[in-house]
């Protein structure tokens, strides 16, 4: 059997606040340990993505049913997030570039 992706580490400055922030950004849920947090049990798989020129970061899919990408934007903005305003988007950009309170930088992505 292969392995399976078991958990995604952040490297932060402050477990509380980045702990307060995610919780709240990705509706996930403190488990046993209250630096491990769990998605809800019907989010999709993770997928694992390769790229030799990128940094690593998280990109964050949007639900097209409930949200729009400037509404998520502003979602996580409200709760600490600032926008990375030295990125440079392509012309067909279909993301943000934002930066948690940790500093952990991330893309949402319609």
């Amino acid at each position: 059997m292969p392995l399976t992706l078991g958990a995604i580490i952040l490297n932060v400055k402050d477990l509380g606040p980045a702990r307060e922030f995610w919780t709240a950004a990705l509706g996930l849920t403190p488990a046993g340990n209250p630096d491990f947090l769990l998605p809800p049990s019907t989010a999709p798989a993770t997928r694992l993505h390769l790229d030799e020129n990128d940094q690593t970061h998280l990109d964050l899919w949007i639900d097209h049913e409930t949200d729009t990408l400037e509404s998520e934007v502003e979602r996580l903005i409200s709760l600490g997030a600032t926008r990375v305003e030295d990125w440079t988007y392509p012309p067909d950009a279909d993301f943000v570039v934002l930066k948690s309170p940790d500093g952990t930088v991330f893309c949402v992505i319609d």
